[in-house]
C-alpha cells in the first residue's frame, strides 16, 4: 500500500517529480504517482484524493507548473498533510 501519494498536474510535470519519487524509493517509502488536474480533470482528481486515504495513502505531493492551484485543491478535499512543490 502506498503511504505517499504523488499527483502531478500534467505529464510535462514529471520531471520536476522525478526526484521526488527516487529519494521517496531511496528511503523505502512506498509511493504512488498519477497525473491529475485541479483543472481538466477535476472529477479524477477529487476520486482520486477521497479514495486515497482508504488505500493506505497518509501524505500527498503535488506540483503543477509552478502553480499552487494543484496543492491547494489537494488540501481542500482531505485533512491529510498535503506538500505543495512550486
Amino acid at each position: 500500500m502506498p503511504l505517499v501519494g504523488v499527483i502531478a498536474g500534467s505529464k510535462s510535470d514529471a520531471p520536476t517529480l522525478k526526484p521526488t519519487m527516487e529519494l521517496l524509493e531511496e528511503f523505502q517509502i512506498s509511493a504512488e504517482f498519477m497525473v491529475a488536474s485541479a483543472h481538466r480533470t477535476p472529477d479524477l482528481l477529487r476520486s482520486y484524493v477521497l479514495s486515497a486515504a482508504g488505500n493506505g495513502v497518509e501524505l500527498f505531493i503535488a506540483a503543477a507548473g509552478g502553480s499552487a492551484a494543484l496543492p491547494g485543491a489537494v488540501a481542500a478535499l482531505t485533512t491529510l498533510p498535503v506538500i505543495g512543490i512550486p
